[in-house]
């Protein structure tokens, strides 16, 4: 056969050998409705009988019939159409009652080429065979194959016809033609084309699977995975390639898109690929393939291997995951100031989410606050003590094991890693290790990560994973050598906090008074309560300082900030608190000087260099630091239960009379220490016996969720029925109040009012004359022997004569003796002078000089104060209780010579 194009019609002519219609040389005989009948009667495959003449049919199992459109039709002795089959109607678009008598030259072939067209078929009636490609054209108003509307224009088309003599009965020639839609032919090898380049070159794995579910046909690239040649695979099922959970699945795949038709996209399987243990990943497309006539034949598989895209998206995963996990263990780690805490925290991050086990061990010495244990602990060998803080197991009922010990370590034993351990070599050399897993234990993998924080390894962290899992990776090995120093890190901030919390912490308790205060005539208790880790140290106070005169100071404070900045600055102003009183100021002149002293304490030339740059340059000011405190300091005389307060800037105290509600003294409030420049007043309060006087810091009464106002009420309200035990009424209030928000520092002072009894006071006023100090004497005598203190008697009488004698010389006015029993024997002699005493050394050779040395040598303490009217020079013996011996007074006298 040759083809042919536009404006030729070429072929070949031979002698036929075709049966004809009527009688030939051969002596055989056909019908050329024959052909055409048995082109156009083909049933359809489910015997439903002939169907239209636009439908082609055919009957199981199908033949090359379906995709070639052939028709035929006959040509009489005359040249015409004398027979026209449906195909050939379907072809050219010409109905039989249209075609049949038509000269097929004139009506098919165009002008240009029907000269020459008329002489092939006179060689055609001569009985000659002829075979060629003819153009043809569809005259206008037909429908030619493939057209769904008739066409208003003539349409063009390229046919190759097989034309065979035949013969009538009358014996004039004849032929039979038979056509072939060129326009087919042409589809059908552009198809093939590209069907043999889709599956024969395509980089995808491709099969074609039969009804049956066995392989007919595979591609090289299937081949080049799965061995052998093309051929070796025909026959196969997909049980010879996946294993038999993967294989069922696709068979089921595969039957059900072979009776539904519905296609499956991107099936993923798993197996290992042959002659390797190495699993790859699949990603399948399957999808019904059918015939010409439209009978499903088989199922075709696209493979495409996505082991790499599967590694790539788990490795995206594992990165995201990881990122998650820092993430989270930034948020979450740290977020305390405590060392345990912040290990449970980190093994909250981590399980489960990167282990199933974990847990963390930190050195015995880093919790027991020993310094110098991190200092060793770098160049030890590995087993020191450690302590185990936390521990975490996302397996049911299943402890952490540790592979390294023998025996399971629970949360708070302190124990030690074998020398020779991994954990120990990882602790030792401050690198991680990978444990290895005992036979038959649960856990399949395990890290040990040492925590290291600014060049110090301060513990040890344990992940673990159970057998079902994967195992530890070097992508693990660093997120989890990451953790540990982000735990690490936290961990010694804590460490470093606790250190100067608890330094901040010792150097304020070492401030404070002891927690059993004495005073004359009063009945003390004080509670102090630290505020908590987070909100460190606080600047509160309290003290209480016995004055002459069985006088007390009551001061309660409170330096403004936390931290041992605080700390310190509490201590200087109680230092000086304490240096002020014992000069027996009076407590606004005290509440003065400290004002002075907290201006100066953030400045290194202290309140003149201060009050110099305050008034110059107020910007320089502001660069030194600032130190604000509130205090209220009350001076207590138990003689004559008298009270006198000045405030700066502080809480007022609170007083709860016998029989009576709690109420508030009203003291005027001042400004606060450290601002300056207003002076502060003072309010003498006369206070009952078994008063209550309650001396208090901010913490007491005020927290976030409680303000001022209700905290104050509260106070009050659990003051109200004091008990008469005080040490149970500081517990009622403690348990009554808010007091454990934590948010600052509580102190708290409390003292019953017992005053001095009258029976216990000596009180005589004497003339100005020498014979005064005669009856000075003679009084100090009586009422000792009435004290039943007859062992003072010569001590006291020398004391007093020398002191009177002072007075007489030196003073003015009226002279006041005082006698006062309590704990100790105070003295007194008053005078309305305004010159201080002052002890000197006297020379071997000066007659006198002597007499304040001697008061001094023969007395615990002595000193003078000023007075409203005057002064006041006392001394103060020791009771004869028999522990404390009284110096003889003639021993005295000789070591003054």
């Amino acid at each position: 056969m040759t083809g042919a194009g536009r404006g030729e019609l070429e072929g070949t002519v031979r002698v036929s050998e075709i049966p004809a219609k009527a009688q030939v040389s051969g002596g055989s005989t056909a019908s050329s409705d024959a052909v055409s009948a048995r082109d156009a009667d083909r049933t359809p495959q489910d015997g439903n009988g002939p169907s239209g003449p636009g439908l082609w049919q055919s009957n199981p199992p199908g033949s090359i019939y379906d995709y070639i459109k052939v028709a035929s039709f006959s040509i009489g002795p005359d040249g015409l159409i004398d027979q026209w089959s449906r195909r050939a109607a379907r072809i050219f678009g010409i109905a039989p009652e249209d075609a049949v008598g038509k000269d097929p030259i004139e009506a098919f072939v165009p002008a240009d080429l029907r000269e020459r067209g008329h002489r092939k078929m006179a060689e055609i009636l001569d009985g000659r065979e002829w075979t060629g490609i003819v153009p043809f054209r569809v005259p206008p108003g037909a429908s030619a194959q493939g057209s769904a509307e008739p066409s208003a224009e003539p349409e063009e088309g390229l046919a190759e016809v097989y034309v065979m003599p035949t013969a009538t009965e009358s014996g004039e020639h004849a032929a039979v033609c038979i056509v072939v839609d060129v326009r087919t032919l042409r589809r059908i090898e552009t198809d093939l084309a590209a069907s043999q380049a889709i599956f024969g070159q395509s980089p995808f794995g491709f099969l074609l699977f039969d009804t049956e579910l066995k392989v007919q046909r595979a591609n090289r690239t299937f081949t080049s995975v799965f061995g052998g040649m093309v051929d070796d695979h025909r026959g196969r099922t997909v049980h010879d390639y996946l294993p038999r959970h993967e294989a069922d699945r696709v068979q089921g795949a595969l039957r059900r898109v072979l009776e539904s038709g519905e296609a499956v996209t991107d099936m993923q399987l798993v197996g290992p690929a042959p002659d390797s243990g190495e699993r790859r990943h699949w990603a399948v497309n399957l999808y019904r393939v059918h015939s010409g006539s439209g009978r499903p034949i088989g199922i075709a598989g696209l493979a495409t291997d996505v082991t790499r895209r599967h590694a790539a998206a788990r490795e995206a995963a594992h990165a995201r995951r990881n990122l998650a996990l820092l993430n989270d263990a930034g948020a979450r780690i740290g977020n305390s100031l405590d060392l345990e805490t912040t290990a449970r925290e980190l093994l909250d991050v981590v399980v489960p989410g990167f282990c199933d086990l974990a847990s963390v061990d930190l050195y015995q010495g880093l919790l027991a606050g020993d310094e110098t244990a991190l200092t060793r602990h770098r160049l030890a060998d590995g087993s020191a003590e450690l302590r185990r803080v936390a521990a975490a197991s996302a397996v049911a009922d299943v402890p952490f094991l540790d592979l390294g010990g023998e025996e399971p370590v629970s949360v708070g034993a302190v124990h030690r890693f074998a020398f020779n351990s991994a954990s120990a070599d990882a602790l030792r050399t401050a690198r991680p290790q990978l444990l290895p897993a005992e036979p038959g234990n649960l856990v399949q993998s395990t890290l040990a990560v040492p925590m290291v924080a600014h060049d110090t390894v301060v513990g040890l962290v344990q992940f673990s994973r159970t057998k079902g899992s994967e195992p530890f990776n070097d992508r693990d090995r660093s997120l989890a050598v990451e953790l540990a120093a982000r735990a690490a890190v936290c961990i010694d901030n804590a460490r470093l906090y606790r250190r100067e919390h608890e330094r901040a912490l010792i150097l304020q308790r070492s401030l404070l008074p002891p927690d059993n205060p004495e005073a004359s005539g009063l009945d003390i208790a004080c509670r102090y309560l630290p505020g908590n880790a987070a909100t460190e140290v606080g600047g509160d106070w309290f003290d209480v300082i016995e004055l002459p005169g069985h006088r007390t100071a009551l001061v309660v404070g409170d330096v403004m900030g936390r931290g041992l900045r605080a700390a310190v600055a509490m201590g200087e102003l109680r230092t000086a608190v304490r240096t002020l009183a014992l000069l027996d100021l009076e407590p606004a002149e005290v509440l003065s000087a400290l004002d002075e002293i907290a201006r100066g304490l953030g400045t290194p030339g202290g309140v003149q260099q201060a009050t110099r740059a305050a008034r110059s340059k107020p910007s320089d000011a502001d660069l030194s630091e600032v130190y604000l405190a509130t205090c209220v300091y009350a001076v207590y005389d138990a003689v004559t239960r008298r009270c006198t307060f000045a405030n700066a800037g502080h809480l007022p105290p609170v007083l709860v009379e016998p029989g009576e509600g709690a109420l508030m003294l009203d003291v005027p409030p001042g400004m606060p220490l450290g601002v300056g420049g207003e002076p502060f007043e003072e309010v003498e309060v006369e206070l009952p016996e078994g008063s209550l006087l309650a001396l208090y810091t901010d913490g007491l009464v005020e927290s976030r969720d409680h303000p001022l106002d209700e905290g104050l009420s509260a106070f009050r309200a659990a003051l109200d029925d004091p008990s008469p035990a005080l040490e149970d009424v500081c517990d009622h209030v403690l348990n009554t109040l808010d007091t454990h928000h934590g948010e600052d520092d509580i102190a708290l002072l409390m003292a019953r009012i017992q005053g001095l009894p009258s029976e216990h006071v000596g009180d005589w006023t004497l003339p100005r004359e020498p014979k005064s100090v005669g009856r000075a004497r003679e009084l100090a005598r009586a009422q000792l022997v009435a004290w039943d203190l007859e062992p003072l008697v010569d001590t006291t009488e020398l004391l007093v004569s020398e002191l009177v004698t002072n007075a007489l010389r030196y003073g003015e006015g009226d002279i006041r003796l005082r006698l006062l029993l309590d704990r100790t024997l105070v003295c007194e002699v008053w005078d309305a002078g305004l010159v201080q005493p002052r002890r000197r050394r006297a020379r071997d050779t000066d007659e006198g000089g002597r007499g304040l040395q001697l008061v001094g040598l023969l007395s615990a303490a002595w000193g003078s104060r000023r007075t409203p009217r005057g002064k006041t020079v006392w001394f103060e013996l020791p009771l004869p209780d028999g522990e404390s011996g009284l110096v003889d007074p003639t021993e005295a006298l000789l070591s003054l010579f």
